[in-house]
């Protein structure tokens, strides 16, 4: 059941509900194993941060930052600021010295919660080019400070400056919080030009938190593990709702340790992104075509009763005829149950999954295996969910139904336009990009074209993102790549076509499955930039991609690939931090490839 209470009281009352009862989890490395955290233990240092706030001399609405990959002390930073009316800015983790100027700048940012020693390196360099910038509040114990560092404290430190005399005025200003003020700002992660600052306000979060609990299946006694960064809206979004619902919330450290954490914690729900479930796919289907031939049978056979009774019958709202639904309850029970147990799932309720495009094959894997994959869309701008499938019945390919309290209709160019109070009133400081994606009747417009039918949003491609050949021909390159990435051979793959004479594509693939094959045809090679050149290597990868491009018009068809020696990069700018494509940084940095693909 929700807690409807306002975020400077939530983790108050939902400890005076729940008590010692477990809110959070973490992994302790230098223990090597998980540590609880009561609800009376989170309520009690969400207070003192918001003690110790006050002594800091934190204003009301006063931006402040945490630059931190996801650790408890994110969450009571959050919470404590609410207490006292202050705003939180997170950074991302891997976000580099520039990017961070610019936000402090942009913010006027006083004070930066670090998680560990690289974020402390790069904040700790921000300094003298920022003037706003006084302290830095430090998680990690273990990080060294520089000899002429005078500006930052431990988290421990900052603890023990609140004290009894801090409480009237954090009771003060609790008493006076509005659902207006501003609770985050959330950057954009700029695919396509300069990072903006999503306003996301108090109002916001209550009217998204109360649609999304009317439709989802989330309860107390779900345990959801923490998988993507708290800066990204959908995770945030979806934390605070485990917290206000009750649920146990499991906080994945590092992103390589999720398969880990997945086998340790055995979740029942998890927000996640397509990419994920295409790492899921891959390695399944590596597993498959690498058994010998009875287990390799079983396999897809089980899948492909998994297929029948989940996607053909049961997600269009259909009861599977009884031969079939014994069959599978066999086969669940021998097959698929032992599947999602190695993997982790075997708990589940839910997974949420948003953020880009999800494949259908790798949908109907996903489904054909049992796991109970929940496919949505959102912005930051929408405080993330506006539709998701929520209902059992369900079309591959479709974002689902929306959520209650917003409102949505197709503007010009099929353009998704939404309407409401979980809807951001605007860019932190930017009058003229507000403007542009909010219109005189207040509709955002998401840049997303999509179409409605049997209730069910779907959406066609991003229209900034539209290629023009120079034939005149329109490509939608994220519905090609969508239909690409399924090859267990292909990792990544960018399409180029914008002004081109025809569509190509760089691609990243799966370096050892590539191996393999090649050795098998009995080819040399002493390096991997040398594995990607073989002839007979790109002529195999062109021809999988010819098989899955059938259903194509000739001019949207890939004519020519280039294989990459080395993944695209968050080091190089090449990918968002949300692991999304920066198409303009991957034309440069490629360019020489990319041209040699079209000499004649």
């Amino acid at each position: 059941m929700l807690q409807q209470s306002p975020f400077s009281t939530l983790i108050h009352d939902q400890a005076a509900k729940y008590g010692n009862r477990t809110a959070l989890r973490h992994r302790d490395y230098e223990q090597g194993r998980w540590v609880d955290v009561s609800w009376n233990e989170f309520s009690a240092t969400v207070a003192q941060v918001s003690r110790a706030l006050v002594a800091l001399g934190v204003g009301v609405q006063e931006n402040m930052a945490v630059f931190s990959q996801n650790k408890p002390e994110c969450l009571y930073v959050d919470f404590g600021a609410y207490g006292v009316r202050a705003v939180t800015i997170p950074f991302y983790a891997t976000s580099s010295e520039a990017q961070i100027q610019y936000m402090v700048e942009d913010a006027e940012i006083r004070t930066i919660f670090v998680g560990e020693q690289q974020q402390y390196d790069i904040a700790l360099r921000a300094i003298p080019l920022c003037p706003s910038l006084q302290r830095l509040v430090l998680f990690d114990s273990a990080i060294q400070r520089a000899a002429h560092d005078t500006l930052s404290i431990s988290f421990d430190e900052f603890l023990a400056l609140g004290t009894d005399a801090h409480q009237a005025e954090v009771e003060r200003r609790t008493a006076e919080a509005t659902q207006a003020d501003i609770a985050n700002i959330l950057y954009t992660s700029g695919t396509t030009g300069q990072s903006k600052g999503v306003i996301l306000t108090h109002l916001m979060y209550d009217r998204a938190l109360v649609a999304n609990e009317e439709k989802l299946p989330l309860t107390d006694n779900d345990v959801s593990l923490n998988f993507l960064p708290f800066t990204h809206v959908f995770e945030r979004a979806w934390s605070y709702l485990n917290i206000a619902v009750g649920a146990t919330l499991a906080i994945n450290l590092r992103p390589q340790d999720v398969v880990q954490s997945l086998q340790e914690i055995h979740p029942t729900c998890m927000a996640t992104v397509p990419r994920f479930w295409e790492k899921v796919y891959a390695g399944v289907k590596d597993k498959i075509y690498s058994s010998g031939a009875v287990q390799r049978a079983l396999l897809l056979d089980a899948l492909r009763v998994g297929r029948e009774v989940n996607v053909r019958y049961r997600m269009r709202g259909l009861v599977p005829p009884l031969h079939l639904r014994l069959r599978y309850n066999i086969i669940e029970k021998k097959i698929i149950a032992i599947l999602k147990k190695k993997l982790g799932f075997e708990r589940g309720n839910f997974f949420p999954t948003a953020g880009a495009a999800i494949p259908p094959e790798i949908e109907e894997f996903i489904n054909a295996a049992g796991i109970p994959m929940m496919p949505g869309y959102g912005l930051t701008e929408s405080t993330a969910t506006v539709s998701c499938a929520w209902d059992k019945t369900k079309t591959i390919g479709s974002v689902g139904k929306l959520i209650n309290g917003i409102e949505v209709k197709i503007g010009d160019n099929n353009e998704v336009l939404l309407r409401g109070d979980a809807i951001t009133p605007g860019y932190y400081r930017k009058p003229e990009a507000t403007a542009e994606a909010i219109d005189a009747e207040g509709w955002f417009h998401t840049g997303d074209a999509g179409y409605f039918e049997n209730g069910e949003l779907f959406l066609t491609d991003r229209i900034k993102d539209l290629f023009k050949t120079s034939n005149g021909k329109y490509i939608a390159p994220q519905m090609l790549e969508s239909k690409f990435v399924v090859d267990r051979y292909v990792d990544q793959i960018v399409i180029i076509a914008d002004q081109r004479k025809f569509v190509s594509a760089l691609i990243v693939p799966h370096y050892d499955l590539l191996a393999k094959w090649a050795q098998r045809q009995g080819l040399s090679f002493h390096s991997t930039e040398a594995l990607c050149a073989l002839p007979e290597v790109v002529q195999m990868v062109q021809e999988r991609i010819d098989t899955l491009q059938q259903e194509f018009a000739h001019y949207e068809q890939v004519k020519r690939i280039a294989l990459l020696p080395e993944p695209f990069s968050l080091e190089r700018g090449e990918i968002t931090n949300t692991l999304k494509v920066k198409r303009p940084v991957v034309n440069k940095n490629y360019a020489e490839i990319i041209e040699a693909m079209y000499k004649e």
